[in-house]
């Protein structure tokens, strides 16, 4: 049952503000690239009509950064709000990254972006496209960065517990950097966002084919994102695979709940296609199963069995006895200057986050009862049935895109893109994109309950010590300036979208009257 309190506020907020944030992230990055892709055909070619392209969806691409900065500011401020203690705890590690990320969104790619807009008149062609590139390649580093955070969260190496400052502190920033959960992450996120760019451009490029206007740009822009679009739908399912495996080796109990896999699933382990997860009886009913492929995804192997959520309870049951050695230790000495742990007590500090969920039942957990410790065992579970089927319409969406990408690549090579039925299709998968995002999203950090960091912080101890009422107001505050500010975003766009590029509708040209003055170009 969820509860007000500050715990399910903070979360509520956060999750919010991350998936409103995220409508505009992968948009930004898709649109960048697609610029730097169609300026390099118009200073290769030197045809006005992909200038015209170029400022056109730049347009749109601005309008769009500008209100994904706006609305990324007001996440990184919660860690302080809303996530004191998660800020303080893991400060040396996550504040890395995130102090790189701010450089890279608000000096180097707003410094681009503000070239590419203002420079047309004053850099030539090359120096302009450079810009252009910039602004594409400084997209991607920024989301690099916020990527290594979040993917440290899930798999926190090259950090440790200090007894002496009570905090995580870094050990390597190299490993944290090359987390290898950071980089299947990071190339699956930006494939999904070229996905997206591909799609929006493809879509209003269809729509102008279908009014019979702007045709020449149209076709133009739904050729080149047809053609980046299939590539990219190609990249997200090959590297989401890549991600599978990563989150098969680091979070095990994420695996077992997006496959609702009760029991242990022996080698080589199916696939479940559809099934009905019954949380009553802990079994997936009218399961219709794949085989080889959960274990081709999860292992790399045929011959390794994928551990189930029944087997993973008990695990975690043992690390929470097995952490409270260490918790006890920590509760005595602790904070003290020159403090060691005892060799004796370094297995048991490894376990000292599943010790921590005890927390959740009870202040004084090293007097918890059996009963008490297979409750918090069994908290580790996140909800089955929301991964279970985000993670399938995630997947199913994965494949349209390839199959419709594919379709418009075909009809674009053989100059039949005019097709209504296919226009029409198009246009209407405009939202899919970031249905799939948000829904990844969604298998990624709810996957990850009760965890903040995986194995070492619980969510509910990392909230800041504020009033409920404090959270829920500025909840409210929240929801009223992202809806105001997405009624805003959408009438720009449909503004834009409808005046369209600034350049003369297809037609007939004028004849001159006999005796007319001629008019001086502008």
């Amino acid at each position: 049952m969820f509860e007000l309190d500050v715990v399910s506020l903070s979360r509520l907020q956060f999750a919010l503000t991350a998936l409103y944030h995220f409508l505009f992230v992968p948009l930004t990055l898709g649109l960048a690239l697609l610029l730097a892709i169609m300026e390099s055909v118009y200073v290769m070619t030197g045809r006005e009509v992909w200038r015209e392209a170029v400022k056109f969806w730049g347009a749109l691409f601005g309008i769009n950064f500008v209100m994904g900065v706006a609305t990324g500011v007001t996440m990184e401020f919660q860690f302080g709000t809303n996530w004191a203690y998660y800020s303080h705890y893991v400060g040396d590690v996550f504040g890395t990254p995130l102090a790189i990320e701010g450089l890279m969104a608000f000096f180097l790619e707003a410094t681009f972006v503000g070239l590419f807009f203002f420079g047309w008149k004053r850099l030539t062609k090359v120096q302009h496209l450079v810009v252009t590139w910039l602004v594409a390649l400084g997209s991607n580093f920024s989301a690099l960065w916020i990527l290594v955070a979040n993917a440290w969260m899930s798999n926190p190496v090259g950090a440790v517990f200090n007894p002496q400052t009570m905090r995580m502190e870094v050990t390597s920033f190299k490993e944290v950097l090359f987390n290898p959960v950071a980089q299947s992450k990071f190339v699956h996120t930006v494939s999904a966002g070229y996905v997206t760019g591909s799609m929006f451009v493809m879509s209003i490029a269809a729509y102008y084919i279908l009014r019979k206007r702007h045709v020449e740009i149209a076709r133009r822009s739904l050729t080149v994102a047809a053609s980046f679009g299939l590539a990219s739908a190609l990249s997200v399912v090959v590297l989401g695979d890549e991600s599978g495996y990563t989150t098969g080796e680091s979070q095990k109990m994420k695996i077992a709940a997006i496959e609702a896999m009760w029991e242990t699933e022996p080698a080589p382990a199916s696939f479940t296609l559809f099934g009905l997860p019954d949380l009553k009886s802990e079994t997936t009913k009218y399961a219709i199963e794949i085989p080889y492929v959960l274990g081709i995804i999860a292992t790399r192997s045929l011959d390794k069995e994928v551990e189930g959520i029944k087997p993973l309870v008990l695990h975690a049951e043992e690390r929470i006895r097995n952490g409270l050695p260490g918790y006890k230790w920590i509760s005595e000495q602790g904070g003290r200057p020159n403090v060691v742990v005892p060799a004796a007590l370094e297995g048991s500090m490894r376990d000292l986050g599943y010790a921590l969920l005890l927390k959740r039942i009870r202040p004084d957990i090293e007097n918890a009862t059996r009963e008490e410790i297979v409750e918090a065992a069994h908290s580790v579970v996140p909800d089955v049935p929301v991964l279970f089927w985000s993670f399938r319409i995630m997947v199913a969406l994965g494949f349209y895109f390839i199959a419709l990408f594919g379709v418009a690549f075909y009809l674009s090579s053989r100059r039949r893109c005019g097709a209504p039925w296919f226009l029409k299709m198009t246009m209407f998968s405009l939202p899919l994109p970031w249905i799939a995002a948000e829904l990844g999203w969604i298998v990624a950090e709810y996957g990850r309950q009760p965890w903040i960091i995986d194995g070492v912080m619980p969510t509910f101890l990392g909230v800041s010590d504020v009033p409920a009422s404090n959270v829920a107001a500025s909840l409210a505050a929240f929801v009223l300036f992202y809806t105001a500010l997405a009624v805003v975003d959408v009438a720009l766009l449909v503004k834009y979208i409808r005046k369209g590029p600034h350049v003369p509708e297809s037609g007939p040209t004028p004849q001159p009257r006999a005796g007319a003055l001629p008019v001086a170009a502008e």
